[in-house]
């Protein structure tokens, strides 16, 4: 198995469709131990029902990426728990759905802040204190999901695009700050999938329809093609690469018109 004895941390776990979720369960297959947070009492519930259903179980902890209070007391955790880190799969994303609805042009200040809080900084949030955790282990992997919209100009992806734009770049500086630390940082440009957060961009079983007749593949992806080329990521298979975008979209990125 790929990922035999690695421990790895998940953030974003929403529901079972969430790219986070898929990703726990591939890496457990491959023979990971986890730890998976959940964001505020609502959603408790069902992450822990979700993880009670990996072999093995998970240890679950509540984690506000906003918070760095919450963020240390998740390493905390995992250090008692686990005495060190591997890898780190990172899916944690929002803007309010009024950013989302008009034009890029009519952000507002404080939209901008919080979906680049959320969206970009929070990556960086739940990388600095894992270093000592995946210095114990000697070195690891930091995966993250982006977008193409962080590259093109999307329809109504708005902030959110120029968030993820934002994110690309996180991963090459941080890919070029923990390089000497054998961690290495790379993100996935998924291609769209019907999540929860997916839903809440309008017109987005239009971008579903577009992409599969113009992707080489003439298909949408699934979560668990995601899911698979993180484990890669996560893997001593990928150990020469960081600091890149990549794209998992049935080729989609590749087509001009």
């Amino acid at each position: 198995m790929l990922l035999q004895d690695k421990i790895a941390l998940i953030y974003g776990v929403a529901n079972h469709r969430s790219f986070a979720w898929h990703a726990a369960t591939a890496f457990a297959r491959e023979g990971a131990r986890l730890a998976i947070t959940y964001q505020g009492e609502r959603l408790e519930k069902d992450v822990r029902k979700l993880a009670e259903t990996l072999p093995g179980g998970a240890l679950v902890v509540p984690c506000d990426v906003t918070d760095d209070g919450q963020i240390q007391a998740v390493y905390d955790r995992i250090g008692e728990a686990y005495g060190g880190l591997d890898c780190i799969f990172h899916a944690v994303a929002f803007a309010r759905r009024e950013d989302l609805a008009g034009q890029y042009l009519d952000t507002s200040r404080e939209g901008f802040a919080l979906a680049h809080d959320i969206s970009t900084f929070s990556l960086v949030a739940v990388t600095r204190p894992a270093v000592p955790l995946f210095e114990k282990r000697g070195g690891g992997s930091v995966i993250t999901m982006t977008y193409l919209g962080g590259e093109r100009a999307v329809p109504r992806y708005n902030v959110m695009g120029v968030a993820k734009a934002a994110l690309d770049a996180s991963v090459r500086y941080l890919a070029l700050d923990l390089g000497e630390k054998n961690i290495r940082v790379n993100a996935i440009s998924a291609g769209p999938v019907s999540t929860l957060a997916a839903r809440g961009i309008a017109g987005f079983t239009d971008i579903l329809q577009v992409v599969r007749e113009r992707a080489p593949l003439r298909r949408n992806i699934d979560q668990d093609e995601v899911a698979d080329t993180a484990v890669f990521l996560a893997s001593h298979w990928s150990r020469g690469i960081t600091g890149e975008v990549l794209h998992v979209d049935a080729g989609y990125s590749i087509v001009g018109i």
